[in-house]
């Protein structure tokens, strides 16, 4: 991974349990969020659980240097571009894409989750979005994810934008690998993914790299939502994507899936609770609903597939420290 010059920097200073962001002029106060704990196995990658109990907020507002308060949850910012229609080549799988398409509260068009969501703010983005301008978009949010890889015949053409401009902001980000089980193993697939920009470093503002494990969106190529593989076929595709991963990056990855896709498709498995954060998709139930057996909360919720920022809508389920322990220690 190429170092990247740093633009500009957004300066974050803890006051007790309040988060204060410091960009473009404004001194924001986020809500504050119960800290969790980094946990480390024995012999084993760190475990990315960078998490907390966070509260409901209805909110956050900006203070200029003048005293002008400015309300931070629906940001006003210049359109970035945007590419409409499918990609020149294979790679359609999108997460929110996918999950209005097949998730059951996709398909009931259900409007999305409240707007009291737990803070930090981050989004999720692929090559849907195109080049964004991060000048516009790196002070409302708190962590990107961009799009990488798919099987291992896709690499999304707008990645370098996606995921290098939120770290020349300051901007913690990281990558995700679109799964596709009958394209190849997952040895194959995580290696593909280390190799086109989903490796991990310590350095702060990488976060470990996630697995979006969810429906087929192929169903005329690759059978039923579950791809065809049996329950047990799935948990072992799974179980060889991430131990690939683990044992070339030391970091666990992040599992992203829904509740449905997951009790569906693994027969609800547990096995990856202890080592891989999850990253829950829900939009239509409160603090991202029922969630998979062996995780007692999330570390990331994908609560709405568009809002007022570029791509699908996120957050972070602790303080800002707690998501740059996940970037730093995993």
């Amino acid at each position: 991974m190429r170092s990247v010059s740093r633009k500009t920097v957004l300066i974050r200073l803890s006051a007790g349990a309040a988060v204060f962001t410091v960009a473009g002029g404004l001194l924001a106060l986020s809500a504050p969020a119960a800290e969790g704990s980094v946990t480390a196995l024995p012999g084993a990658p760190a475990a990315a659980h960078g998490t907390g109990t966070a509260s409901p907020d209805s909110g956050s507002w900006a203070v200029t240097v003048t005293g002008r308060k400015v309300r931070l949850n629906k940001p006003k910012f210049a359109p970035t571009p945007v590419r409409p229609g499918k990609p020149a080549h294979a790679g359609a799988g999108g997460m929110g894409t996918v999950n209005r398409e097949y998730a059951p509260w996709g398909r009931a068009k259900t409007a999305p989750a409240p707007a009291a969501v737990p803070q930090l703010p981050g989004i999720d983005v692929s090559s849907y979005q195109g080049d964004i301008n991060w000048a516009n978009v790196a002070p409302h949010v708190d962590f990107v994810y961009a799009k990488a890889t798919e099987g291992t015949y896709y690499t999304n053409p707008y990645f370098t934008n996606q995921y290098e401009g939120p770290y020349d902001y300051g901007v913690i980000r990281g990558a995700y690998h679109f799964a596709i089980p009958p394209n190849s193993s997952g040895q194959a697939q995580a290696e593909y993914f280390i190799s086109h920009g989903g490796g991990w470093s310590g350095d702060g503002l990488t976060l470990p790299g996630a697995l979006d494990i969810e429906y087929n969106p192929y169903p005329n190529s690759y059978g039923n939502e579950c791809y065809d593989f049996t329950q047990s076929q799935m948990v072992t595709w799974i179980h060889n994507f991430i131990t690939e991963y683990a044992s070339l990056e030391h970091i666990y990855p992040v599992i992203y899936t829904t509740t449905d896709w997951w009790t569906t498709c693994t027969g609800n498995y547990s096995g990856f609770a202890s080592t891989d954060p999850l990253w829950i998709a829900n939009y239509s139930a409160s603090g991202g609903g029922p969630l998979p057996n062996g995780w007692g909360f999330y570390t990331f919720w994908q609560y709405a597939d568009s809002g007022s920022l570029p791509g699908d809508q996120d957050v972070f389920n602790g303080a800002y420290s707690r998501l740059q322990a996940l970037a730093k220690n995993g």
